[in-house]
């Protein structure tokens, strides 16, 4: 079983930035892919960024050139730095670690940009 809780959400004004991590704990597995996504309030989650077991990283059109998401093994810990942040990434913001057997998610964690 893996746990998974992110953490680094908040209020910010247009522009600013944030820095989202997904720590992970339990029986941690190296293959396991990982993605942030997000819910906007009346919306379907939508992916955002994604590592795959192989360390590929892809990013949704909405937030290429804005949003960087990285891994630290050691620390079983993923991030997603956000930079120029707009009304509409508002969202909550979910991780997720899953393989072909395995599906885990994190509780989420409220990102609002309001000026």
């Amino acid at each position: 079983q893996v746990q998974l809780v992110e953490s680094g959400g908040g209020l910010v004004q247009p522009g600013g930035s944030l820095r989202l991590s997904c720590a992970a704990s339990g029986s941690i597995r190296s293959i396991y892919a990982m993605g942030w996504y997000r819910q906007a309030l009346g919306k379907q989650r939508e992916l955002v960024a994604h590592i795959s077991s192989g360390g590929s990283t892809n990013y949704a059109d909405s937030v290429k050139g804005r949003f960087t998401m990285s891994r630290d093994g050691a620390k079983n810990t993923v991030y997603l730095q956000m930079n120029s942040l707009k009304f509409e990434d508002t969202a909550v913001y979910y991780c997720r670690f899953y393989d072909e057997f395995n599906d885990y998610w994190g509780q989420g964690t409220q990102v609002t940009v309001s000026s």
